[in-house]
């Protein structure tokens, strides 16, 4: 399929937000300078951020949820409420029945619920669709923290710096906090390697960008497993999870060229271990932001 030389930085920029410019030129077969070149013309004109983001378990978010918005009228300012608040880092505009997705960050089963509440009384929200993911197989500030991890205040100031830019250099975040190069390296690492910390690109979505985003919603018939390899085997899936409520497996899938998208929902809708799927255009991102103080 005709993947865009963005598309293939981006995938492996959300894989690793700090890599190199000469490993991304290794991994994408192309000049050091062309790859650097886009890097740098992608962050200066908005179109992608690299940013830093604790793990939601590191957090003490142990339940995640994929929530759909229908409104009753004008949804402006239930919009603004969502934007405000730092359990719910991604609010998006789509096409379909529903008007909004929004993701939730929760403690708890409890604590979901009362977001889930407060949203259901605004006068211009007619329902609610909830789905919680049950194991999330792919996302870009997913990391799989698994406990025993540890930070200090100055881990704390470097990831507080690391929030607004992901790809500081290690020399521009030693002098911030007064330590050396080395030390700041060491720290950083330690965070990546305990899965406390994922750095990793965020991209811009609007009416105007080049990039299609859909979202799927799939019903499984028990071959979860091979539906599930399939799916992240496609280089345009940006986000996967298992989930229980309305769907079985919620992805997003996203590129610069329509037809490959397309193509890969076809190609789902054939597997055997699919019995049916739903999808909706995200039309603007209207929040993402995953990254908070720790």
């Amino acid at each position: 399929m005709a993947t865009s030389i963005d598309d293939e930085l981006i995938a492996a920029l959300q894989e690793d937000g700090r890599a190199s410019y000469q490993a991304l030129a290794e991994r994408l077969g192309a000049p050091r300078a062309v790859v650097s070149a886009r890097v740098r013309e992608l962050l200066d004109s908005g179109a992608v951020r690299i940013v830093a983001a604790a793990d939601p378990a590191f957090l003490g978010e142990s339940c995640l949820a994929h929530v759909a918005i229908t409104g009753s009228g004008e949804l402006g300012a239930v919009i603004e409420e969502l934007r405000a608040r730092d359990d719910i880092p991604l609010v998006s505009a789509i096409s379909g029945s529903q008007d909004l997705v929004v993701e939730v960050r929760a403690a708890d089963h409890a604590a979901l619920f009362e977001v889930l509440a407060h949203v259901r009384a605004f006068p211009e929200v007619a329902r609610l669709r909830t789905a919680v993911y049950t194991d999330v197989l792919r996302g870009s500030f997913i990391s799989d923290y698994g406990g025993g991890g540890r930070i200090d205040q100055i881990d704390s100031e470097l990831v507080e710096l690391l929030r607004h830019d992901g790809r500081t250099s290690y020399r521009d975040l030693a002098r911030q906090v007064r330590l050396s190069p080395t030390a700041v390296r060491s720290r950083v690492r330690r965070m990546l390697e305990d899965r406390i910390l994922r750095i990793s690109a965020v991209v811009t979505h609007s009416a105007q960008a080049r990039r299609v985003k859909v979202g799927v919603g799939l019903h499984l018939g028990g071959d979860d497993q091979s539906v599930a390899q399939r799916l992240m085997g496609y280089p345009e899936t940006e986000f996967a999870a298992f989930s229980v409520g309305p769907f079985d497996l919620i992805a997003t899938l996203a590129s610069s060229v329509p037809a490959d998208v397309f193509a890969r929902l076809d190609d789902l809708k054939g597997l055997a271990g699919v019995t049916g799927m739903e999808t909706w255009f995200h039309l603007q991102t209207l929040k993402e932001d995953y990254s908070r103080a720790i």
